[in-house]
């Protein structure tokens, strides 16, 4: 990481009884516990199902698992908190207890979720809608005391591929996360990782545009987080699916870690491990 970055003098964030090491890059792996992810293979409706894919994960060297129950692809239908709930916290609580050691992100947007999430043994609150859906999130953030991924994001999953108008893509999904983080620190939440939200109201060209000028956004000084796993900007531009981008996902991830992103978000964890350890040697 650049030496004129203030995030670069923190050794790691805490969560609780876990140390999040930033200095380094750090592989997500994605557990979707739905049946309507965007890409297919990354669906687990059961308990068993999921933890079956966490061993195969850290066996692959994950650092974190990220687990969601709501799918944010765009017009996927909003599930209900107590629904989200039933997903979720049953398989946090059972990595907790057979994997103690790793990393849990929650993927939610709610603060009842979140909370409950931490209390089952969560350490990270994934955030992608940033705030906007539920008020009580910064409040519940600051009191768990836990590192919060703030998401850039404009409307919901049902109208956010219509709200891609910007005159810059890049200083205005800037000055909204600006304008989050210092939400965000006058509640007393010091951890904050940031994600550009790529393919979150903007449009192929937008999602280029703003991945080319990542290094904009280290002037929020908070660590990066990107998520392009198997996204549209990918196939899309490719004229494939979603099962045949991988190859372009790790292109982008590379490059990535590359522009010192802190973290990637991924379906594909032995892949993106591999990459990772391989840039690694290189920055060495």
């Amino acid at each position: 990481m650049g030496k004129d970055n203030k995030y670069d003098l923190i050794k790691g964030f805490k969560s609780q009884d876990k140390l999040l090491n930033l200095n380094s890059p750090l592989v997500m792996g994605i557990l979707n516990v739905t049946p309507d992810s965007f890409f297919q293979n990354s669906r687990n409706r059961d308990v068993e199902k999921a933890i079956k894919w966490v061993k195969e994960i850290i066996s692959a060297g994950v650092d974190i698992i990220d687990v969601g129950g709501v799918s944010t692809r765009p017009n996927a239908d909003l599930l209900s908190t107590e629904e989200e709930l039933k997903r979720v916290i049953p398989v946090i609580r059972e990595i907790n207890c057979r994997y103690p050691d790793v990393l849990v992100s929650v993927d939610t947007f709610r603060s009842t979720v979140a909370r409950e999430a931490v209390l089952a043994g969560a350490h990270i609150v994934n955030d992608v809608y940033g705030g906007r859906f539920d008020e009580q999130m910064f409040d519940t953030v600051a009191e768990l005391d836990v590192p919060y991924i703030l998401m850039h994001s404009r409307g919901d999953a049902g109208n956010m591929q219509t709200l891609c108008e910007y005159n810059d893509v890049v200083m205005e999904t800037c000055k909204e996360l600006s304008h989050s983080v210092m939400g965000l620190r006058k509640k007393g939440v010091k951890d904050i990782i940031i994600d550009p939200g790529f393919g979150f109201a903007k449009d192929l060209e937008q999602n280029y545009e703003l991945f080319e000028n990542l290094d904009f956004l280290k002037s929020l000084e908070c660590p990066i987080l990107v998520g392009v796993s198997r996204k549209s900007m990918i196939y899309k531009l490719l004229g494939v699916g979603p099962k045949e981008a991988l190859n372009g996902t790790t292109v982008l991830n590379t490059l990535a870690f590359i522009k010192n992103a802190s973290i990637i978000r991924v379906h594909d964890v032995k892949e993106a491990v591999e990459m990772k350890q391989i840039i690694t040697a290189l920055k060495k």
